[in-house]
C-alpha cells in the first residue's frame, strides 16, 4: 500500500524496520493501532508493506517509501519510535527528522542507548518543542511481538501520549501491564541499563552453577535439564532458569551431540553490562557480582590464551563427592547458593539505582520497577514479587539484603553459598560471580572492615589524613618519626 493512498492517519510510526521495530509494529497492529513504517533500506519497507494479517478487522500496516510520506501519514501530534542501533545512527535519525517535525510531536528512542546520550538529546529536542522519550524495551524478538517490559523515561506529557499504546502492547502479569513512567529525561534508559547489568549477573551465576554441577559432579546434560526444570518449579522460577533447562535438551541434528557442548566458550556482549559497572564506579557504589559477570565475559574472549595456559598452569585435584546422597546434597547446596547470590546481585543493582536516583533527580519508584520486570523482560522471575513487596513495605530501603524476608533467606542459605564457593576454590573451578556475591554479603554485614589500615597507608605515603573513632575531625600522623 502506498502512503499517498492512505486515507486514515496512522496512530504510530517506526523509523527502523529491523527485527525489533517490525515485531513491535505487529504487536501494536494486533491491538488495533494503525502503524506506519519507514527505513533507509527500501527492501525492509517493501517487506513491511507485504506483511499480511489473518484478521481482516485489523488495520493494515502502512509502509512509507520516503521520510516525507512517513510524516504525512501520521496523525498529530506525531508519535515516532526510533528502532535503530544506539549511538551515531540515533543522532543521524534525529537530525533527519528535525526539519519535518513540529512542536508537540513525540520522538521515542527504543534502543539500548547510553542514558547520558538520552539526557543530551532530551535537552536539545525540548528546546525545539519536540517531546522526547528514552525507552528501554526488554524481552527480545518474542517479547517485542507478544509483550515486552517497557521502561519509558521523559516528560509526563510524553508518557500520556503513549500510555494507552504502551499499556496495550506490554506484557501482562495478573492483568497489570509491565510498563510505567520511570522518570524524567534518561531515567528509562538508565533503568534498562541496570536491568541488563542484573541480567549479566543472573546469567553468570547460572553458568557457574552449571559448571560446578557438570565439572564438579560430572552430571550429564539430561541430568542437568531435569535439575534446572525442577528448580524452575520453586523459588528460582524464572525465564532464564526455564530456558537453561530447555537448552540442555537440544541436540544437533547433524552430529546428535548436545548443541550446548558444541558452542564455543566465548561470550559476547553489547556493552550495557559494562556501562552498569562503569556508572557504579562513577557513583561510588559497589556492584561486584555484576562486575564479575562483565569480567567473566571478557575473560572468556581470551580463548587462545586460556588454552595455552591450561598446558602450563596446574590446579588442584578435583574434589571427590563420595556418593549419590552427597551429590544430591551438593545439588541442593548449589540451588540455595544460587538463590542467595541472586539476592546479593539484585541488591547491588537496586542500590545502584537508589544512588543514581538521588544523583540525577530521577525519583525512581523501586516497587514499580520490580513490578514491570515481572513479565516480558529477560530477568522476569517469581523472585521479583518479593522485591516489589520489600519496597512497598519500605520505599526508602537502602539495601535489599536488610529487608526481613531477604535477610532471613540469606541467613538460612549463607552456609550453602560458603560451601559452594569453597568447593569451587578447592576444585579449581572459577566462580567469580558466586565468590563476589559472598564477599559482598560479608563486607556489607561487617561492622568493621580493614579500611582503617588502608587509610593509614594513604596517610603514610600521601598525607591524605584520616578520621578517628574516638573524636571528630581529620588527623595526620608523621609516620616516619620514631
Amino acid at each position: 500500500m502506498s502512503a499517498n493512498k492512505v486515507t486514515q492517519k496512522a496512530n504510530f510510526g517506526f523509523v527502523g524496520l529491523g527485527v525489533m521495530g517490525k515485531m513491535l509494529a505487529l504487536n501494536m497492529q494486533r491491538h488495533g493501532f494503525r502503524v506506519a513504517g519507514y527505513d533507509l533500506d527500501p527492501e525492509k519497507v517493501r517487506a513491511f508493506g507485504q506483511i499480511e494479517t489473518t484478521d481482516p478487522s485489523l488495520p493494515p500496516l502502512v509502509p512509507a517509501a520516503t521520510l516525507e510520506e512517513f510524516i504525512a501519514v501520521l496523525e498529530r501530534p506525531r508519535r515516532i519510535m526510533l528502532m535503530v542501533p544506539a549511538g551515531k545512527p540515533v543522532d543521524a535519525a534525529i537530525q533527519s527528522l528535525k526539519p519535518v517535525l513540529e512542536p508537540g510531536d513525540l520522538l521515542i528512542d527504543g534502543g539500548n542507548t547510553f542514558f547520558m546520550d538520552t539526557e543530551r538529546r532530551s535537552a536539545e529536542l525540548e528546546a525545539l518543542g519536540i517531546i522526547y522519550i528514552g525507552t528501554g524495551v526488554s524481552g527480545g524478538e518474542q517479547g517485542a511481538l507478544w509483550g515486552p517490559s517497557i521502561m519509558p523515561g521523559g516528560q509526563p506529557q510524553a508518557w500520556e501520549l503513549v500510555k494507552p499504546i504502551f499499556e496495550a502492547i506490554a506484557a501482562k502479569v495478573n492483568g497489570e501491564p509491565c510498563v510505567t513512567h520511570i522518570g524524567p529525561r534518561g531515567a528509562g534508559h538508565y533503568v534498562k541499563m541496570v536491568h541488563n547489568g542484573i541480567e549479566y549477573g543472573d546469567m553468570q551465576l547460572i553458568a557457574e552453577a552449571y559448571d560446578l554441577l557438570k565439572r564438579g559432579l560430572g552430571l550429564s546434560n539430561t541430568q542437568l535439564a531435569g535439575i534446572f526444570a525442577e528448580w524452575n518449579q520453586g523459588e528460582l522460577e524464572s525465564y532464564l532458569i526455564e530456558i537453561t533447562a530447555d537448552i540442555f535438551t537440544r541436540r544437533d541434528p547433524e552430529t546428535g551431540q548436545a548443541i550446548v557442548d558444541l558452542i564455543l566458550d566465548e561470550a559476547q556482549q553489547k556493552g550495557t553490562g559494562k556501562w552498569t559497572s562503569q556508572n557504579a564506579l562513577d557513583l561510588g557504589t559497589p556492584t561486584p557480582t555484576i562486575n564479575a559477570a562483565v569480567e567473566s565475559r571478557i575473560l572468556s574472549a581470551y580463548k587462545a590464551e586460556r588454552v595455552a595456559a591450561s598446558e602450563v598452569l596446574s590446579g588442584p585435584d578435583p574434589v571427590k563427592v563420595p556418593g549419590p546422597a552427597e551429590s544430591a546434597a551438593f545439588i541442593n547446596q548449589v540451588r540455595d547458593a544460587l538463590y542467595a547470590a541472586k539476592i546479593c546481585s539484585y541488591a547491588q543493582g537496586f542500590a545502584l539505582m537508589r544512588l543514581a536516583s538521588q544523583e540525577y533527580g530521577y525519583d525512581l519508584n523501586y516497587s514499580e520497577i520490580a513490578r514491570i520486570w515481572r513479565g516480558g523482560c529477560i530477568i522476569r522471575a517469581r523472585f521479583l514479587n518479593d522485591i516489589r513487596e520489600a519496597f512497598t513495605r519500605r520505599p526508602d530501603l537502602p539495601n535489599l539484603m536488610i529487608d526481613p524476608v531477604f535477610a532471613r533467606a540469606l541467613n538460612e542459605r549463607q552456609a550453602a553459598l560458603r560451601r559452594v564457593v569453597a568447593f569451587a576454590a578447592e576444585s579449581g573451578i572459577p566462580a567469580l560471580a558466586f565468590s563476589s556475591a559472598l564477599a559482598y554479603f560479608d563486607a556489607y554485614r561487617s561492622a568493621r572492615l580493614p579500611a582503617n589500615l588502608t587509610q593509614a597507608q594513604r596517610d603514610y605515603f600521601g598525607a591524605h589524613t584520616y578520621r578517628r573513632i574516638d573524636r571528630e575531625g581529620s588527623f595526620h600522623t608523621d609516620w616516619t618519626q620514631p
